[in-house]
């Protein structure tokens, strides 16, 4: 962690809905006129698209697993890395996944592929990242403990599955048995690396739909967010104001002593409400630790 160069992690599965939290993060940043520096957990794969359907085939002949959730697949020591230089320095470099047709063209490669490593901006006042990885922690690693406010986003399970099935089949042209296929191959990683993550994070983010949604792979639409709550949880933060949050959030109830919970609906004013204040405090922190320097 640092306090001259903070860092903000949104952590979440494929199809969790991390990019839509990332949104509402980039809203605040401005509001609060702050510069972010901002990386993907995707621009840590080791693979393209193409290398890495090599090496799920390879493993697939060796009787083995591989998914874009583990180790074998990602590089966790240079995320770790990346965190460091910028907690200790503000500096560091970033690239781009290209997941589609439409990202990749302005860039003239190939979907699948990457952008070449660039230097990060200077002079930010945060680092923000998003992706699966940004409360990962390994008998080598420890990404986690670089990280100054650390959101999960954790839709449950089936939810995440029909999110993820239908943003794969709709926007980036898998078939749906291949992304069935996907979501098994990836379970073990998925138990072993990512869920850990969500017992480390500051706050969690749990979609809940109220509608049925017994068999995510026939599911034709997503829950909208009216048909769902949000599960707030909150760790170790005692600057919440639950009686403010109340009043600001319609319908919305605690459930437990850390614990909120709001229409679907909500959830962008409710980032808004709870994130804006816990921003601000990393910022304020870092102007004071200046002044007396």
């Amino acid at each position: 962690m640092s306090v001259n160069h903070p860092i903000i992690a949104v952590t979440g599965s494929s199809g969790a809905g991390t990019s839509t939290t990332s949104l509402a993060f980039q809203k605040i940043f401005t509001q609060l006129k702050l510069s972010a520096a901002t990386i993907e957990g995707d621009s840590f794969h080791r693979y393209t698209r193409p290398e890495m359907d090599v090496a799920i085939r390879k493993a697939k002949e060796q009787s083995r697993h591989i998914s874009y959730f583990g180790p074998e697949s990602n590089d966790f020591g240079l995320l770790e890395q990346s965190l460091i230089e910028y907690g200790e320095k503000g500096t560091g470099k970033r690239r781009h996944y290209l997941h589609t047709y439409d990202e990749a063209v302005p860039y003239n490669l190939q979907p699948g592929t990457f952008t070449p490593w660039e230097p990060l901006p200077k002079n930010t006042d945060i680092l923000f990242y998003e992706g699966l990885h940004g409360g990962i922690v390994t008998s080598k690693y420890n990404v986690a403990k670089h990280v100054d406010l650390l959101v999960g986003v954790v839709p449950i399970v089936n939810l995440e599955w029909i999110q993820k099935l239908i943003r794969d089949t709709s926007e980036r042209g898998h078939s749906r048995e291949a992304v069935m296929d996907s979501v098994i191959r990836s379970m073990g990683d998925y138990i072993k690396y990512i869920t850990p993550q969500f017992s480390r994070t500051h706050i969690n983010f749990q979609r809940v739909p109220t509608v049925d949604t017994s068999n995510p792979f026939s599911a034709k639409a997503i829950p909208s967010p009216d048909e769902s709550f949000i599960v707030i949880r909150f760790n170790g933060l005692t600057q919440i104001d639950f009686p403010y949050l109340l009043s600001m959030l319609h319908n919305s109830f605690i459930s437990s002593m850390n614990t909120l919970v709001v229409p679907g609906g909500k959830l962008g004013l409710a980032l808004e409400l709870i994130m804006t204040p816990l921003v601000k405090k990393l910022v304020t922190n870092k102007k004071i630790i200046h002044k007396r320097s």
